[in-house]
């Protein structure tokens, strides 16, 4: 099941579980949808992977043993380890690649 992971690995805004605005490649790499359109073009900077939006799991447990209770959210922190100057490198090679082409 997904870490539900706590922040964008780029800007390190705040995602909270409830939160419309995280974006997640195949790997969890986990941004805010801020960055993923302004900054990485769709590109995740660590595996070239497309975006989609992190599914928001439910507070309550609507059957047993689901929902936040029984499967809390992660939270550990993580940051990108490329440099500004890699990622745009990165990400203007693959940008204009559509993600079920890369």
């Amino acid at each position: 099941m997904l870490e539900l992971r706590p922040n964008c690995e780029s800007c390190d805004r705040d995602l909270p579980v409830s939160s419309t605005e995280a974006r997640i490649c195949t790997y969890e790499c986990t941004f805010c949808a801020d960055c993923v359109r302004d900054v990485l073009h769709n590109v995740c900077p660590n595996c070239g992977g497309g975006f989609a939006p992190r599914p928001i799991r439910p507070a309550k447990a609507h059957r047993d043993g689901t929902g936040l209770r029984h499967h809390p959210a992660s939270t550990k922190r993580a940051k990108l380890k490329w440099t500004s100057a890699d990622i745009t490198a990165f990400v203007a090679k693959l940008r204009n690649t559509p993600p079920a082409e890369r």
